[in-house]
């Protein structure tokens, strides 16, 4: 099992053709992401729990936004599977938008949702994390438990360091993220962040605002156009 190869690497140091032949099946994880995801453009990631249904507030607001932002021509990319990663792509999908999801293969096995155009299943989570920032331009929080939050930290991590350039941020939920705001707040108090970290992100429960605030944001304005790339027929690359 995969899952048990990952447990195993994380206990200490193996044979060195074990730390090989994990390296190995790493970097095939990359090439099949990048190769999947190189033909996108203006991808716009959305997090949350995978646990919430149809009729959840949550759900809901989620899909939504998904039609707001694919009606004004973004890629909606998630990690593929249920909850709010479901409802984000099928808003994009009712819009006709494009619907991208990077989905995780656990133990007790995450199925791809069925809104989905274009998807990859990968076996390591922080391959995972490293694609869905990597060709996003924006980042989308809604309610979620522990993955959630590492990724929501994970994205302000990345910008605060400039290891990433300073994408727009929104955590979405006012109600459910009270004590992880107000835990924000303790934070800049006791100087273990500075003024700006903690206002590198928006908090609101407006779906309006978080489309006006990523059309108006400077990194989102300026960023550059990148470039369009062909697919290559002999690579079995498909647009």
């Amino acid at each position: 099992m995969d899952t048990v190869n990952e447990n195993n690497f994380h206990r200490g140091k193996q044979s060195r053709l074990r730390e090989f032949r994990f390296l190995i099946k790493v970097l095939f994880e990359f090439i099949k992401g990048f190769r999947t995801f190189h033909f996108l453009d203006d991808c716009i990631t959305i997090f949350g729990s995978a646990r919430f249904k149809e009729g959840n507030t949550y759900y809901e607001s989620a899909r939504k936004l998904g039609s707001l932002l694919a009606d004004k021509g973004y890629v909606i990319l998630t990690g593929g599977g249920p909850g709010i990663m479901e409802a984000a792509n099928r808003g994009a999908k009712e819009a006709g938008g494009m619907s991208v999801g990077c989905n995780i293969r656990l133990p007790m096995e995450q199925k791809p949702n069925l809104y989905l155009d274009k998807w990859i299943t990968i076996r390591y989570f922080f391959v995972r994390k490293v694609l869905l920032i990597k060709y996003s331009k924006a980042f989308i929080i809604f309610p979620g438990g522990y993955g959630t939050l590492d990724e929501f930290f994970e994205s302000l991590t990345l910008i605060q360091t400039g290891k990433m350039p300073e994408f727009p941020v929104v955590l979405f939920g006012k109600d459910f993220h009270k004590g992880l705001y107000e835990h924000i707040q303790k934070m800049k108090l006791e100087n273990t962040i500075s003024e700006e970290d903690a206002s590198m992100f928006l908090f609101t429960d407006d779906l309006d605002e978080i489309v006006n605030f990523l059309l108006l944001h400077p990194a989102f304005k300026t960023v550059k156009k990148q470039k369009k790339f062909k697919p290559l027929f002999w690579l079995g690359e498909k647009n």
